[in-house]
């Protein structure tokens, strides 16, 4: 059974109680990110974000980019998710990894040090050369915008 491709990616601890990522089962694409709060307990107000850090840096490889996602628990059951929906770590950024959480429910809510906060996959993508022309080809969907498609 195919797993995907695996590959290393280098890590540095930034804070001697960060937590390397991990991934939650066999098949997972994203491998968790933890919080590292320094034993902090971090609250959110209903609306608010805050920037929390992980206490690692990262060398992805070149060609690809660290894509930050929700984890469904606190996203679904607390409300916290990435106030961005999706970060991106590019390939030469050497800082810390850190997640900007968004309280999305109307409950106060906090974060504990060592906390699973987000998930990120690896990814690879495609840089592309941008060319203005007169004209774009024609599809059967042309022009159609959001719900141009149907609902079914």
């Amino acid at each position: 059974m195919n797993r995907g491709m695996e590959m290393k990616v280098n890590f540095k601890k930034l804070s001697a109680n960060a937590i390397v990522p991990t991934y939650g089962s066999e098949f997972a694409a994203g491998a968790d990110l933890y919080a590292c709060t320094n034993g902090e307990t971090v609250s959110f107000e209903p609306g608010e974000t805050k920037l929390i850090k992980t206490g690692i840096a990262m060398e992805i490889p070149e060609g690809y980019a660290g894509l930050i996602y929700a984890r469904s628990g606190i996203a679904n059951k607390r409300g916290l998710a990435p106030s961005n929906k999706v970060g991106v770590v590019d390939s030469d950024y050497r800082g810390e990894i850190m997640v900007s959480l968004h309280n999305h429910s109307n409950q106060v809510q906090s974060i504990t040090d060592g906390e699973r906060i987000a998930q990120m996959v690896i990814a690879p993508f495609l840089k592309v050369e941008y060319t203005e022309v007169e004209e774009l080809s024609d599809t059967v969907r042309g022009a159609g915008g959001f719900g141009s498609t149907g609902k079914k």
